[in-house]
């Protein structure tokens, strides 16, 4: 007799089963650019044995809850068969990025099946003289954060082919947040630990002396929480099922670090800066007056250091940034930047909005999506900016040229942005809404060109200083 297995859908988790909507489906969707097609039995084979060996809710279905208000639970799929979550196409030609971008347009509105496991593979073959795999994956299943790891635990640390059992085989390679999330709770302890040694701090004789800092600093958190939100853009409005996707090509990493030495600041900061320009550029460009504009940033709770769990789950939190995109002059832009990650950094913004969404999962089914609704509608969207490998990885024994994760929006949101580092390059990419958005090439072009502006100030700076010495 089969025993199947069936486990409670966590509270957090199964807030994004709630939230799947026709405009806006929970479904992660990530993309690997391959130098060469890979065998086709590896990827098959590899997609067995480190993904739906390694982690039971790749081969799991949703059952609903049995009773009303009741929870939904995690069951295995009896009819489980891989070859219907795997699928493998060649794309027309030309077989350009604009060919990819629009296959994943069309099944960035296709709801996963709900009568089997939440995922599928797309292998596309004619991606210029390589290949591209494409993965869907519902937010129910993990964050973004684990399933890049998931992703990238199909990799290896060298060419020589999957068969092989060499040092780094199937482990999951280095994948970690970059930004606020690194830097509060993106380590070891989690947020309970993090908040009971913040507490400690501030019953300190030092600490007290901070109490009237921290009173400010959470008041201007509850204000963007409640009362914050986006003034009506060229960005903003109700969103629909269909979505437009495009994406920077790989932009070397040595621009932003110099630009960032020289400032100062952090490379962080400085894609957040050139992002901030984007958006300017595009209000310009759709003639409305620049505005600064709130996004919402995942930040990581997991132990960074610790293996994924088989289970997975969702272990992050969210807090508001506002790009400074009404800031005119790059470099004041750049310290805006700066400034405000900093005090993202500082703040018990991560502390608050933990709670909250806890509480959001401990309300009743039916009650929680309003409440995200709330706090999601005062954003233009969600910003991941994730530190991948810092060496290229091999899938199947061919080359992996980058990669790129796209966070799904809730509510209102019509611009989601992945900023992804790997190998020494940076690649951005941007969802958006096709009705309210439906030109994202613009912000992908305006991307790059204020990272050329700011590397040209940085070169320009540096010959100054030169020339200064020499005197």
């Amino acid at each position: 007799m089969t025993v199947v297995h069936r486990r409670p859908i966590a509270q957090l988790d199964s807030i994004w089963l709630a939230m799947d909507r026709p405009q806006n489906l929970m479904v992660i969707q990530s993309v690997m650019f391959l130098q060469q097609v890979p065998d086709w039995d590896d990827v098959i084979r590899l997609t067995r044995t480190r993904v739906v060996e390694r982690y039971p809710v790749f081969r799991q279905r949703v059952e609903p809850p049995r009773l009303p208000g009741g929870r939904p639970h995690w069951v295995d799929d009896e009819d489980f068969d891989l070859t219907r979550h795997l699928h493998r196409t060649t794309l027309p030609a030309p077989g350009d990025d604009a060919t990819l971008q629009r296959y994943m347009e069309q099944w960035a509105s296709t709801p996963l099946d709900p009568a089997h496991p939440l995922w599928e593979v797309h292998l596309l073959d004619g991606h210029g003289p390589g290949a591209a795999v494409v993965v869907r994956t519902h937010h129910a299943l993990a964050d973004g954060l684990a399933l890049a790891k998931v992703l990238l635990s199909l990799t290896d640390d060298d060419g020589d082919g999957p068969q092989l059992s060499g040092r780094g085989v199937g482990r999951e390679p280095q994948v970690s947040p970059r930004g606020p999330g690194g830097g509060i709770l993106g380590t070891a302890g989690g947020s309970a630990r993090s908040m009971v040694t913040q507490t400690m701090r501030w019953v300190s004789p030092r600490g007290l002396r901070d109490a009237s800092h921290l009173a400010l600093d959470t008041g201007l958190v509850l204000n963007d929480l409640l009362l914050g939100r986006n003034p009506d853009t060229p960005l903003s409005g109700p969103p629909g099922p269909a979505k437009r996707i495009a994406w920077t090509g790989p932009l070397p990493l040595d621009g932003p670090k110099a630009i960032g030495a020289l400032a100062g600041a952090t490379v962080n900061d400085v894609l957040v800066s050139a992002m901030a320009a984007a958006l300017r550029s595009y209000l310009l460009a759709h003639d409305a007056e620049p505005v600064d504009l709130l996004t919402m940033v995942p930040v990581n709770l997991r132990d960074l250091r610790a293996p994924l769990p088989p289970e997975l789950g969702n272990r992050f939190t969210l807090v508001y940034l506002r790009y400074p995109s009404a800031v005119a002059a790059p470099l004041a832009r750049l310290a805006e930047a700066k400034r405000r990650m900093d005090w993202l950094k500082q703040s018990p913004e991560v502390a608050l909005t933990t709670v909250l969404m806890d509480g959001i999962g401990r309300v009743g089914r039916g009650l929680d999506r309003p409440v995200i609704d709330f706090f999601a509608n005062k954003a233009l969207g969600v910003t991941t900016n994730v530190i991948g490998p810092r060496s290229t990885r091999w899938l199947a024994g061919v080359p992996v040229d980058g990669v790129l994760g796209w966070v799904p929006g809730s509510g209102a949101h019509t611009v989601g942005v992945c900023i992804f580092t790997y190998a020494g390059t940076v690649r951005v990419g941007v969802l958006t809404d096709a009705e309210r958005v439906p030109d994202p090439e613009r912000l992908v072009a305006a991307f790059e060109a204020e990272l050329d502006l700011l590397a040209s100030l940085a070169a320009g700076s540096r010959t100054e200083r030169r020339k200064e010495r020499a005197h």
